[in-house]
């Protein structure tokens, strides 16, 4: 049976929009995902919503979104709705330890994020942790990431100062660079945000940072994560 022209031309129409349609559903899909993990500093405070406002700006945001089990805002202060939908792993309370034994494979094999940013150690501190069991618990989390997704990428906080407790604060902060050194691969690279300059101003109960505090925590990793998202997603 001959087809003619007409016909042809309407079947090929069809196709190139089945394309398109199925290219738009690819691009919907292909969001990077973003986990952000820790304790009550990820769960209570504001830096979430200020890194996504700074994302925002740079109109980055729709290449991304915040993946894990929880979705609070905590009232923050934001304009954006589409941070409302957002979600995160900060748990209050929660030891590093206590996340990279029990909790985070559940997590990660959940959401399979493409970037974890991370800022853990302040509870292992306040409760006398030993801080090598602290590197330990990182080192366990990554592997765990890299076990879900090889390509990983990562960003680890240096933590906030506890003004009573200062001396292993400094310890584990002082051994950080060296563990991201050795755990970074070509694939699934370490990156380190270090918050500090980071005065006890900007606590805002000696553990929690302030407003300003929040601001220095989300700049660093505003500028990290702005080089990784165009890094990653450009063509």
């Amino acid at each position: 049976m001959l087809i003619d022209q007409p016909s042809i031309i309407i079947m090929k129409l069809r196709e190139i929009l089945i394309a398109v349609y199925l290219a738009n559903m690819a691009f919907a899909q292909s969001k990077l995902k973003i986990m952000p993990l820790g304790d009550s500093i990820t769960e209570i405070t504001c830096w979430r919503a200020k890194l996504w406002n700074d994302l925002r700006a740079s109109n980055l945001t729709d290449r991304i979104e915040f993946v894990g089990s929880l979705n609070n805002t905590q009232a923050c202060d934001i304009a954006d709705e589409e941070f409302s939908k957002q979600h995160h792993e900060g748990h209050t309370g929660y030891l590093a330890i206590d996340i990279a034994y029990d909790h985070i494979e559940t997590w990660i094999n959940a959401t399979t994020p493409d970037i974890v940013m991370f800022m853990l150690g302040t509870d292992d501190i306040a409760r006398g942790r030993r801080i090598e069991d602290v590197i330990e618990a990182y080192t366990s989390m990554v592997g765990t990431m890299r076990k879900y997704n090889n390509e990983t990428k990562i960003i680890i906080d240096t933590v906030v100062p506890l003004p009573t407790n200062m001396e292993p604060v400094e310890k584990l902060n002082g051994m950080i660079p060296d563990w991201a050194v050795q755990q970074n691969t070509t694939n699934s690279p370490i990156y380190i945000n270090d918050i500090y300059p980071f005065p006890t101003s900007f606590l805002r109960d000696g553990i929690h940072p302030n407003d300003a505090g929040e601001v220095q925590i989300a700049n660093g990793l505003n500028s990290l994560l702005t080089w990784i998202i165009n890094s990653t997603t450009s063509i």
